[in-house]
């Protein structure tokens, strides 16, 4: 996650005001046609789902959300830094270093620091926010700083494995458009190799401490903080819709807590500027249980 002084981008390995005006404008929900929509495998079987590990040239991260586009392709999401080739310290993706689009990204069950786990899929890096606002010539600090979000483009002979829906919780509902306020209750589900395979542990609940970046970011406290391999996961809201993705664990000033990329700005940025057309979230197939 990211480390300015105050805090550290945990993938490891194992423009402002205008620019967020424009991502609001965006459809977030385009509805697409019946023969673009893939049958999803049932969500108690399918082996690819947010929660995934997802393998980068070597780095462990988690899927956050399935995606698809106007063409029927299926996406899933983590952070842009999974595909960084620097330090953690680098936290602006506007000149970050980055893994090339078209890097191969293999999705992974049970991956931990004593077992590789077993490949399920494999997937092919097709938008990075790093390296769409390198190309943009992006100069806003808020959207440099934390727009982090890049997208897989699914294997066709793996997408009969893949079901949208969020791993315990159920959901998501749609995109948050809301964001969140201070005491508002989140849930995520991180998949760390770190955890050794112990899947009581990816499940979290917990608060978040409101916006900063001029809305770009969520700063959450969580029963246990992300930790480096959870990178990208999925956080929702309350009522279940897709609040953002893991970045940063924060070392100072609220130390232990984690920097969530608001979801609908970064989904807003790649529909304007990646190059996907028809790009949406799915929603998923699970109902939103938010029952511990």
């Amino acid at each position: 996650m990211r480390l300015a002084p105050v805090s550290h981008r945990i993938a490891g390995t194992v423009s402002a005001v205008a620019g967020l005006g424009a991502v609001a404008a965006l459809s977030l929900t385009a509805p697409a046609t019946a023969a673009d929509v893939p049958t999803w495998a049932p969500a108690d079987t399918a082996e690819i789902t947010p929660g995934v590990q997802m393998y980068t040239a070597g780095a462990q991260c988690t899927a956050n959300f399935v995606f698809s586009d106007g063409a029927g392709n299926t996406y899933v999401g983590y952070a842009a830094h999974c595909a960084g080739t620097g330090e953690a310290t680098d936290t602006n993706g506007c000149d970050a270093a980055s893994l090339p689009l078209g890097t191969r990204v293999t999705f992974t069950r049970g991956g931990s620091l004593v077992t590789e786990g077993t490949a399920v899929g494999e997937g092919t890096l097709a938008y990075s926010s790093w390296l769409t606002m390198q190309q943009q010539g992006e100069s806003d600090e808020n959207t440099c700083a934390y727009n982090d979000l890049a997208l897989v483009k699914v294997d066709a002979d793996d997408v009969s494995k893949v079901n949208p829906s969020i791993p315990f919780w159920g959901g998501p509902v749609a995109v948050s458009t809301a964001g969140s306020a201070t005491g508002d209750r989140v849930y995520s589900f991180g998949n760390s190799s770190l955890r050794g395979g112990i899947e009581q542990l990816s499940p979290k609940t917990g608060i978040s401490l409101g916006v900063e970046g001029e809305g770009w970011s969520h700063p959450v406290y969580t029963v246990t903080p992300g930790v480096p391999g959870d990178s990208g996961s999925a956080f929702l809201d309350a009522e279940g819709n897709a609040l953002g993705t893991l970045s940063t664990l924060a070392l100072a000033p609220l130390v232990g807590s984690n920097g969530v990329g608001d979801l609908h700005s970064e989904l807003g940025y790649a529909q304007q500027h990646g190059g996907i057309a028809g790009l949406q979230l799915v929603p998923g197939t699970e109902p939103f249980s938010p029952i511990l």
